[in-house]
């Protein structure tokens, strides 16, 4: 089983929950894991994705919006980070994201991340009746998280989730877990460590259930 991991968190693990639950999930991975279970990080932070350009939108977008477009030499240079990053996706089997909540949402270096794979001809091809077709092979998506606050079912500030689960869901992801540890600010609730202690617990479920299904 081959895991990607990618981190979005510049902290220092002392001091990044979402790092943390992080540790414990690769921890039981590295227990009950066997010799073809691979794990590749990429830390945002060390290996900073470049700012979209419109030469990269061009590349991707203008082949399936305009008949017979070619893409340029400049298309395709411009498109070098996120045609990378994207075989990266495709030669694995879970991908996992570490990442806190930054004002109710994604942090914006993983939002670059995402919006640089999630083009047609990387991780789906766009059929004619405006569908996406996966080219992945991707099991599942687990999402390791940590926020300040405690939201409640469809909070209307908590724009994380349906964000993910809607890029995911539409490239055919049909398992995407999460460990979130909420209430993580010590000015906003007394139970941030058991509170953390719950996500720790769930990393590891989840980093068993994985394992339980990877190949003999």
């Amino acid at each position: 089983m081959k895991i990607l991991h990618i981190l979005a968190n510049p902290k220092p693990t002392e001091d990044a929950t979402s790092k943390q639950i992080a540790a414990k999930f690769f921890m039981k991975i590295a227990e009950l894991g066997n010799e073809d279970t691979e794990v590749l990080n990429i830390d945002l932070y060390q290996e900073p994705p470049p700012p979209l350009s419109f030469e990269q939108y061009r590349n991707f977008w203008y082949p399936v919006m305009i008949d017979g477009y070619v893409p340029t030499k400049e298309d395709i240079t411009a498109s070098e980070y996120a045609g990378a990053q994207a075989e990266k996706v495709l030669g694995s089997d879970v991908l996992v994201i570490s990442t806190p909540m930054w004002n109710y949402s994604i942090p914006g270096i993983m939002k670059s991340w995402l919006d640089h794979i999630f083009c047609p001809g990387l991780l789906y091809n766009m059929a004619k009746d405006g569908s996406r077709e996966p080219k992945h092979s991707l099991k599942q998506v687990i999402l390791l998280v940590s926020s300040d606050e405690v939201f409640k079912e469809d909070d209307p500030r908590e724009a994380f989730t349906p964000a993910i689960n809607a890029m995911f869901e539409s490239i055919g992801v049909q398992e995407i877990s999460f460990a979130w540890a909420d209430g993580q600010s010590p000015l906003l609730s007394r139970e941030f460590e058991s509170r953390k202690g719950l996500a720790f617990e769930m990393a590891e479920e989840l980093a068993e259930e994985i394992l339980e299904i990877q190949p003999a």
